[in-house]
């Protein structure tokens, strides 16, 4: 089971993602979307959509910092290890927060707009699930061991087991001696890595690079008493 869970599992969710996603991009392009709803409710919306996804964007930034960085390089730069753990406590617990708040806005707004309601699909549904249980088992962590608890430092077992995993030499026995608590949201994590590919979260690897090179975009009236000033016909010479 040891095994099953911090090395087939995290390898066979990593594989759904990757060809997941390439599979989406090649045969459902028209389905690459967010599908978004704001022309039905705006209210909600410019309240929940940016408390989601930039306490999400801190929430990504914190665990890269503190699972692809190896400890000694942020002790290397004067991050001692209680300056770190204050700092992921704080920002982190603000974020996860923020981002569960945001969330729950978010689903409120789409059950209480009835287009929007009509509008989502059991995929949206089941996508919510995970996403919040994620969040919502990463801030019991969070508290748990940090807040409430002595404090857990997971920099020296999760952070080396994870990146065992992307060096192809991965050690289970790493996770062993992790709290429940962080072994259940890890467990989750992956989980929505493989659902990924399957729900409207595509969006999230998509920038508009394109909007930088593309020409304007011409508007013209098809009522000739539109204009600022009255249409003359094509060949009547100009006055």
């Amino acid at each position: 089971m040891n095994t099953f869970l911090w090395v087939i599992f995290p390898y066979l969710s990593i594989v759904v993602l990757i060809g997941g996603t390439v599979w989406r991009y090649r045969y459902d392009k028209f389905g690459w979307t967010t599908r978004s709803s704001q022309l039905y409710e705006t209210n909600y919306l410019r309240w929940g959509s940016p408390m989601f996804h930039f306490g999400v964007l801190f929430v990504l930034i914190g665990h890269v910092i503190g699972l692809l960085i190896p400890k000694s390089w942020t002790e290397a730069v004067g991050i001692t290890e209680h300056l770190y753990h204050l700092m992921a406590v704080l920002i982190g617990t603000v974020a996860g927060l923020c981002t569960l708040i945001g969330m729950a806005i978010l689903i409120l707004r789409r059950r209480l707009t009835g287009p929007v309601f009509a509008a989502t699909t059991r995929n949206d549904k089941a996508m919510y699930v995970v996403l919040g249980s994620v969040i919502l088992l990463g801030l019991l962590a969070t508290v748990k061991a940090n807040i409430a608890g002595g404090g857990y430092d997971y920099r020296e077992t999760v952070s080396p087991w994870l990146r065992s995993l992307f060096t192809l030499r991965p050690d289970a026995a790493l996770m062993t001696a992790v709290p429940a608590s962080f072994k259940v949201h890890v467990i989750a994590a992956f989980v929505l890595f493989a659902c990924w590919p399957f729900t409207r979260l595509v969006h999230a690897f998509s920038a508009p690079v394109g909007y930088l090179t593309r020409p304007y975009v011409v508007y013209r009236y098809r009522d000739p008493r539109g204009g600022l000033r009255p249409a003359r016909p094509g060949w009547e010479p100009p006055r």
